[in-house]
């Protein structure tokens, strides 16, 4: 089974980017996309149909041209379930998970903590309430997450790491949650691959980052320890251009 992850920085500018090519070339059987900032009624159709897939998404419902995630599977789910717990943060538009006979698929776009870490506190919240989730999940079967998690979790997935320490996305905090997250009994799949490897998901608009290769590594697929030794690969497509990241992907040894 193909997973791939991709925040595109807005849907709509991205299909004038070469997004369909993109998609298609991954031939995943579950696609999923972060900050689609779509705004429109949920009624309507979404503005990229890939045929041979189902899709679901959610927006913002507090901000329009904010947030937003999607989901584009071959197989229909057996069940969906839009924010955490109680539907929590779905205001927001930011989580989406499909459940299937042998997993969770849980997709995020999670909270920034913002300029001079404003939305900390709620990042905190979001990070204890995701635990709460995943701990009533994993009673029935294990857990795929993934999704823009905002944070590089080491020095290693980070460009500039000294510069940057107290920056969103890159505070003691942030850290700490996401090890705590790894502690309960997740994996870091491309971690897991590829202990040494510096490669990045990430890259600012400015100072031409890109060029640079000055980026940070916040885009991940983790997986319930059950499920470590089916994973096959665990890659991050830099050559992917159209949005300030680039896609990641997964392979698991898993029905679908």
């Amino acid at each position: 089974m193909k997973l791939v992850s991709f925040n595109v920085n807005g849907i709509r500018a991205i299909l004038g980017k070469g997004f369909a090519e993109a998609f298609h070339s991954f031939d995943a059987d579950i696609f999923f996309i972060e900050e689609s900032k779509y705004s429109e009624d949920l009624h309507l159709v979404f503005p990229f149909e890939a045929p041979g897939y189902e899709t679901y998404w959610t927006v913002s419902k507090v901000r329009k041209g904010y947030s937003g995630v999607a989901a584009f599977t071959k197989k229909k789910p057996l069940s969906i379930h839009y924010g955490l717990l109680d539907g929590k943060y779905d205001e927001e538009g930011r989580v989406i998970t499909l459940e299937y006979e042998d997993f969770y698929f849980v997709g995020a776009y999670v909270p920034n903590a913002g300029d001079g870490l404003k939305r900390m506190d709620f990042r905190m919240q979001f990070e204890q309430d995701l635990l709460e989730y995943f701990k009533f999940l994993e009673a029935k079967k294990p857990i795929i997450y993934t999704g823009d998690l905002n944070v590089a979790y080491q020095e290693i997935d980070i460009k500039n790491p000294a510069s940057n320490h107290n920056n969103p996305g890159f505070t003691d905090q942030e850290r700490n949650a996401f090890g705590n997250l790894l502690s309960k009994g997740y994996t870091d799949t491309f971690r897991l691959l590829h202990p040494e490897e510096v490669k990045y998901s990430w890259w600012s608009y400015r100072f031409h980052a890109r060029e640079n290769n000055a980026g940070w590594r916040i885009d991940y697929f983790l997986v319930s320890n059950a499920l470590k030794e089916k994973v096959q690969s665990a890659e991050i497509h830099n050559d992917v251009f159209g949005s300030d990241h680039c896609p990641v992907s997964l392979e698991i040894d898993l029905p679908f």
